[in-house]
């Protein structure tokens, strides 16, 4: 019997599919037919939490199809499992591509080929959308337009790949077993990551959760990292010294596993305070923030070996009071004739 996880990957499947030639209409006509008419369905700053499922097509959608008129969808993982609270939900990772035409947010559009990762959570009932939160690489946009208005980054800024092992679309029957021992590896790390309050950098034991030759795939503005040293100098002490008093659990969000992988979604997930410098050049203004970040982790040998993370960073600036798109217009007018 086809388990209820992968008829909800069935369930998107026509979804997903109006979205890789971008047939506007047919992906209205799919919307209304998946979607629970009041789901509700948010997004990354600025786009934000939308009226309506139509929305997400006759707004969302249209501005970037107009934007990117040959606009295709690939998706490089489709993951569904359940929560420890009993909810269904569908991760789906991959990126958005095509001729970026004309501008979009205020980018400057370039001719040129342009990707923008997405991480989109979708949490299913009676094989109906009731939820999405979905966090796009807009500052990858940016960057790939040139027109980049935050600090530098400090891991390596690239065209992040899909699973090593090319199975992140693999459909065999749900094995409850096999997700169980994958959630297990993914929560604990979690979990081991909030030692680092008490017992420092040891206490958190990375190296009983993450291969060695881990590949942690960082958002623009972060960049990605080889290594469990890599991930230490290019993310993990940048963001501990910033904000040394991140409180986050897995528990309280909603992780999920599939097979050698796993998700996890929340909005939000974390809560700090930029209490020092060192992270994305913010400096120490004191400043509480909540923090969206949207994982996938792939599993391998009993260990992590891949991790893909998509962090709202625009929301981010924006709760410390910077307009990253006011910055990005004034960039802009060196390159308008007045």
């Amino acid at each position: 019997m086809t388990s209820v996880h992968n008829r909800n990957k069935h369930q998107l499947l026509p979804f997903r599919a109006a979205q890789y030639d971008f047939d506007l209409d047919a992906l209205r006509r799919v919307t209304s037919a998946l979607f629970q008419p009041d789901a509700l369905v948010q997004l990354a700053h600025p786009l934000g939490t939308l009226a309506n499922p139509q929305a997400l097509v006759d707004e969302v959608y249209a501005d970037l199809l107009a934007a990117i008129p040959d606009l295709e969808r690939r998706d490089t993982i489709v993951m569904a499992g359940a929560t420890p609270h009993g909810h269904d939900w569908v991760g789906c990772c991959g990126y958005y591509t095509g001729t970026f035409a004309r501008p979009w947010l205020d980018i400057p559009a370039t001719g040129h080929f342009v990707t923008m990762r997405f991480h989109e959570f979708y949490r299913m009932v009676d094989g109906t959308v009731a939820e999405v939160q979905a966090l796009w690489d807009i500052p990858e946009v940016m960057l790939q337009a040139g027109a980049w208005p935050m600090s530098p980054s400090l891991g390596r800024e690239w065209h992040v790949p899909g699973p090593a092992t090319q199975d992140g679309l693999a459909d065999e029957d749900y094995n409850a077993d096999h997700a169980q021992a994958s959630f297990d590896l993914v929560f604990n790390m979690c979990e081991s990551l909030g030692n680092h309050a008490t017992g420092g950098v040891e206490a958190m034991e990375l190296d009983k959760y993450w291969h060695p030759r881990c590949s942690w795939y960082g958002p623009s503005g972060i960049g990605s990292a080889r290594g469990i040293q890599g991930f230490r100098d290019w993310h993990q002490i940048p963001f501990l010294n910033g904000m040394p008093d991140r409180v986050g659990s897995a528990g309280a969000g909603h992780m999920f596993a599939d097979g050698d992988y796993v998700g996890f979604t929340a909005w939000p997930g974390m809560h700090m305070t930029i209490s020092a410098d060192g992270w994305l050049g913010i400096p120490p203004v004191d400043k509480a923030i909540e923090m969206r970040s949207l994982d996938f982790w792939r599993c391998e040998s009993g260990m992590i070996r891949e991790n893909w993370v998509l962090v709202d960073i625009l929301d981010v600036y924006r709760q410390i009071g910077v307009d990253v798109f006011a910055r990005l217009r004034e960039f802009e007018k060196a390159r308008s004739p007045r």
